[in-house]
């Protein structure tokens, strides 16, 4: 155990393409040397999340192996989605209407139970009083507040089974799910998936990111499909990339001395993506059931997490092994050359100065 190498894990949301995560965490379980303090998840990766912390809690309070516990309850609850698959032909119709909608319909129209397959999976399966109570593993679930656009995270006696639904709550598809009189939406509009809880609410420093959306491709997508994939693949990553832009700037701080505040640290970045792999599995197939595509998945998901582990297992507690700066931040500032003598500068100079002056003005301390 003296061995042991604590992770902090980020798991995107993406549908039933997190089958991929299932793998990966199977890989990261199964090899031995890898403990975990945060796992923050939006949608598929909430999913992901609440049945591998209820899998190790419940194991280990009954004296069992977490691990073994953990890759258990994920392997029932894939299942559970595979089976949905294997339905009679009515059951399979309604299925293939939730997960694909109707036109011109909104689901308040089209489904005005508020049936969700899901809910029972999760209902039947986590034990989330065990998740809360235990006094290591912290789950963090984010979702998006409908009316402010602004994500939230669940945590402790607050996550349950309805803030995992509301994380995965893709809104042309299901009703908002309603928490404390307020209205949610997929987590993966807001934040995908949260980053902040696992720099501020964990001691671990090395937080890995099994990411599904790849954010670049090889070349741009000329068919309507593709198009629609792309887009879909943006929108999801857009908070993504905002969150490593901020990790890169406070790492920089830290590195240069700028902050010694006790809650700024240097955070070591890890990824785990299917890379090439993951393009054979189109964004569109995100809500199929199919269970040769989910093993296929998940397959491909245990692969890429052995493949890190035997590369990049040794740098865990010691460095980061993503390139932040080149893989997920831009360059927003004009490059222009400007003159010596330009009389652009002359012109903002003076105005800056004085403008300046009167903001310090303000800000001292009286």
């Amino acid at each position: 155990m003296w061995s042991m190498r604590m992770l902090n894990l980020a798991l995107q949301g993406g549908g039933s393409h997190g089958a991929f995560t299932w793998g990966v965490l199977d890989a990261l379980l199964d090899d031995g040397r890898i403990g975990f303090e945060g796992l923050s998840g939006t949608s598929a990766g909430a999913f992901n999340a609440v049945a591998l912390a209820s899998g190790w809690a419940t194991a280990e309070a009954a004296g069992r192996d977490p691990r073994e516990g953990a890759r258990a309850k994920l392997d029932a609850c894939w299942s559970r989605v595979s089976g949905w698959g294997s339905l009679g032909t009515l059951q399979q119709q309604f299925l293939r209407f939730l997960w694909g909608g109707l036109p011109h319909l909104s689901p308040y129209q089209a489904n005005p139970l508020g049936i969700n397959p899901l809910r029972d999976l999760l209902e039947a399966e986590i034990d989330f009083g065990a998740i809360a109570g235990h006094r290591e593993l912290k789950v963090f679930v984010s979702a998006t507040h409908v009316t402010t656009g602004k994500a939230v995270v669940f945590t402790g006696r607050r996550l349950d089974a309805a803030a995992v639904l509301a994380s995965a709550c893709l809104p042309m598809l299901f009703q908002a799910v309603e928490i404390d009189g307020e209205a949610y939406w997929d987590g993966g509009y807001s934040v995908n998936p949260a980053l902040s809880p696992l720099t501020t609410e964990c001691r671990t420093a090395d937080l890995m990111l099994v990411q599904i959306n790849p954010v670049a491709l090889r070349k741009a997508p000329r068919t309507t499909a593709g198009i629609q994939d792309r887009v879909s693949e943006l929108t999801f990553n857009a908070s993504l990339l905002t969150q490593m832009r901020a990790i890169d700037f406070i790492n920089r701080l830290v590195a240069e001395g700028a902050v010694s505040h006790p809650g700024c640290k240097a955070v070591r970045v890890h990824r785990v993506d299917g890379g090439p792999a993951m393009e054979d599995f189109p964004a569109a197939s995100r809500g199929s059931s199919d269970a040769a595509m989910i093993g296929k998945l998940f397959r491909t998901g245990q692969e890429a997490g052995k493949a890190w582990l035997q590369q990049h297992y040794a740098a865990i507690g010691q460095r980061g092994t993503v390139d932040i700066r080149r893989d997920y931040l831009d360059d927003t500032r004009l490059e222009l050359p400007v003159p010596a003598e330009s009389p652009v500068r002359r012109l903002i100079v003076p105005r800056f100065k004085p403008w300046l002056a009167r903001l310090l003005r303000r800000q001292a301390p009286r």
